[in-house]
């Protein structure tokens, strides 16, 4: 094994807890007590609405400058408080918020450090939207691990589409059988890598998914180091 690709969202950057941490200083910012009835009400329906449309978005069915928006107005909505006015505000103050937000998994950059020693090669590949992954990079002091990194919109599909992996193996100068991809996405991630000849590592923190899900199945990144030598065998 040579490289190994790695997922952003939810693999390395917590996505959940920063952007929830981003929600609380809008929902203060923008004075949204006002017309919601509290944050946590605000922030359970805008989860599961934000799931959905990310899930249309994923399959094509969705354009993400709509995305950014409805998300927020369909929240609203819920409590009575349809005002497009504020959801615009708060997609655009969202966007230039939450990525400034740095918690990572446990144990990401010693990880990256020990597979960086080791002569792996690491890359990312992600969906998520070009001009606020590289921040969240940057800020989070994990850009100089990658040598290459893309965002799956530069293809025009998102994983789990072969195009995507084909065009980061293309990027990265590699071959499928020589490289891991590792996120927390089962079919996004690990299938959408698989069905390209790319081995997968599932990546669950929270272990929600039923063990036995997949033959290379953790909780904690702390466990890629030692697992690698049974993956290359």
């Amino acid at each position: 094994m040579k490289h190994i690709f790695f997922d952003l969202d939810r693999t390395l950057w917590d996505f959940d807890e920063n952007s929830k941490a981003a929600l609380v200083l809008l929902f203060d910012e923008l004075n949204l007590d006002q017309h919601l009835p509290s944050f946590q009400r605000f922030y359970t329906a805008y989860k599961k609405i934000n799931a959905k449309l990310w899930h249309l978005y994923g399959t094509g069915k969705m354009e993400k400058s709509v995305l950014r928006v409805k998300r927020f107005s369909d929240t609203f909505i819920q409590f009575d408080f349809d005002n497009i006015e504020t959801a615009e505000l708060m997609a655009k103050r969202y966007v230039e918020v939450s990525p400034y937000q740095t918690r990572l998994f446990p144990n990401s950059i010693n990880v990256l450090q020990e597979l960086k020693n080791s002569g792996f090669e690491l890359h990312i590949i992600t969906n998520g939207f070009k001009e606020v992954q590289h921040i969240k990079l940057k800020e989070s002091k994990l850009t100089d691990f990658f040598n290459v990194i893309l965002c799956s919109e530069e293809v025009g599909k998102n994983k789990p589409a072969k195009e995507v992996f084909h065009e980061a193996l293309s990027r990265a100068n590699a071959k499928a059988h020589e490289s891991i991809m590792i996120g927390d996405d089962y079919f996004v991630d690990v299938i959408g890598a698989e069905n390209c000849g790319i081995k997968g590592v599932l990546f669950d923190p929270k272990k929600i998914q039923l063990q036995g899900t997949h033959e290379w199945h953790i909780s904690d990144l702390a466990e890629i180091p030692g697992l690698i030598p049974w993956m290359a065998k």
